[in-house]
């Protein structure tokens, strides 16, 4: 059983930078895709990124496209998100996500384990 530990969420100025990283722990799939996702208040589940456990392959949210990297650190278990450049319409509960196979998918039902959420707030 996989279990993601998200963390790095707090009150950030607008225009500037934040990091958050998910660290994984159990037993694992073959291969596992990771997702980041939000959910601000009132909203729906949205999707901000993916990327391969190998890797490869990134993918990004429109709205967060030239302002956010995922990164991920294999042998600490850990994937990050920073994002510049930061908006008010940033503001959310952040989540991670993983998903079994090696699609990059934007829908937060082809994910199967979650984290707890961690806060961002952006000041304007």
């Amino acid at each position: 059983q996989v279990q993601l530990v998200a963390s790095g969420g707090g009150l950030v100025q607008a225009g500037g930078s934040l990091r958050l990283s998910c660290t994984a722990s159990g037993r694992f799939f073959t291969t596992l895709v990771m997702g980041w996702f939000r959910q601000a208040t009132g909203e729906e589940r949205e999707f901000v990124g993916a990327i391969t456990w190998s890797g490869d392959s990134t993918s990004y949210a429109d709205s967060v496209k030239g302002r956010a990297t995922i990164s991920r650190d294999n042998a600490k278990k850990t994937i990050n998100l920073q994002m510049n450049n930061l908006k008010a319409e940033d503001t959310a509960v952040y989540f991670c996500a993983a998903a079994p196979g090696d699609f990059l998918s934007p829908k937060a039902r082809n994910y199967r384990i979650w984290d707890q959420g961690t806060q961002v707030t952006v000041s304007s």
